[in-house]
């Protein structure tokens, strides 16, 4: 049994339950950090960094020669802004605000991973827990990576898991080459003229153009013939002006989210919709603003390390499942992935749990061992030798 390899589970599940209760959002998770922190301290990592890309936290294990290939593993310190509505004991204590992605498990995971090598060192290298903030919003990843502390770490492999809801508890799955899809938000402001609504002659409202735009987009996402593979648009948010029954509105903003498999195809879609949008403008002789925000690049597995992961989950007994197609959401691990070799996996979390940002989602507590110790195997057949 997996749990018998982590002989300080019970103060694990304590510390994921109290990270549950107290889930803080992207770029606020001051408090998150420090109870892991606290209770880091206990495994005496060789070096603890702290305030990496704002809130981030990296704690490095050295090998018994500390000479060889450096491991980073990472976690997300972040919760998502959504009301809780489970009757569990320690449900969230702050109101809006939970940890429906599993963030919390997540984290405990990477503890196990401190705690394991704390009492049994690795034969050679060094491993880096690497507790990031701001993976929802596709910040964290790309601020860490900016950190002069955090480059001089010099990792020269990355992996990640995310837990998968609907997927057999505890069944490992894999994929070569892209694993999560990339994916970008997309912000049009359109620009005209404002006017009392009985004289709309005298205004300039860009209500035609948003509509326009809309359809259009979905227009262009129809066409499939014109890209590789997967590619999404989804129109999240229209407004034309404000609710005011005697103004013909000069303004108009449309949002939506941009999301394919491939890297090339999201630039496709981007320069396609960036065009449309300059049309409509022109043809409605409307000013307008675009820009990108949550860009997120697809998360693209090396095969080297995938296969380190099939070896480890072997190793353990565990099922492994290669999945047929990449996962439609997105991870800022791409960034990671971008840079050094590695790889993202799946952590079966049960037929019958909750999906992922579902009010009712908790992540389940005996996955920790699970994850922990495929972390630990995982250092082991890098660095057993």
């Amino acid at each position: 049994m997996l749990q018998n390899k982590l002989p300080d589970l019970p103060s694990l599940i304590q510390l994921r339950h109290d990270l549950h209760q107290h889930p803080e959002v992207s770029g606020q998770e001051k408090q998150t950090a420090e109870r892991i922190v606290q209770h880091l301290q206990q495994y005496n990592p060789d070096q603890l960094l702290t305030g990496l890309g704002g809130t981030g936290v990296a704690a490095v294990f050295y090998g018994k020669n500390p000479e060889g290939p450096v491991v980073l593993f990472r976690a997300e310190l972040d919760a998502l802004p959504i009301a809780e509505t489970t009757d569990l004991a320690y449900t969230s204590q702050q109101k809006g605000i939970g940890h429906q992605c599993g963030h919390d498990g997540h984290m405990t995971i990477l503890t196990g991973l401190g705690s394991l090598l704390h009492q049994h060192k690795p034969a050679s290298g060094k491993v880096i827990l690497l507790y990031q903030p701001a993976e929802e919003t596709g910040a964290g990843a790309w601020d860490v990576l900016q950190e002069e502390a955090f480059l001089a770490l010099q990792p020269d492999y990355v992996f990640a898991l995310h837990n998968l809801p609907g997927v057999p508890m505890h069944q490992v799955v894999v994929r070569q080459d892209v694993f999560a899809a990339a994916s970008t938000g997309m912000v049009v402001e359109l620009q005209g003229k404002s006017s009392h609504a009985a004289e709309p002659e005298k205004g300039l409202n860009p209500g035609q153009a948003m509509a326009k735009i809309v359809l259009n987009f979905n227009q262009i996402v129809q066409q499939k013939a014109q890209f590789q593979d997967l590619t999404l648009l989804t129109v999240i948010h229209a407004r034309l002006g404000e609710v005011a029954f005697g103004t013909n509105p000069g303004f108009a903003t449309v949002m939506a989210t941009l999301r394919s498999y491939q890297p090339a195809d999201l630039k496709k879609l981007k320069t396609l919709t960036q065009e449309d949008v300059a049309r409509m403008a022109e043809k409605y002789g409307l000013s307008y603003k675009l820009h990108f925000a949550e860009e997120f690049p697809a998360t693209v597995n090396h095969p080297e390390a995938v296969q380190l992961i099939q070896r480890a989950a072997d190793h353990l007994n565990l099922e492994v499942r290669e999945a047929e197609h990449p996962f439609r959401w997105s991870e800022d691990f791409g960034h990671f992935t971008q840079k050094y070799k590695g790889a993202l996996f799946g952590l079966g979390s049960g037929k019958a749990q909750p999906q992922l940002h579902h009010s009712d989602y908790d992540f389940p507590d005996k996955l920790i061992p699970t994850g922990a110790v495929m972390f630990h195997r995982i250092a082991q057949e890098i660095l057993s030798v």
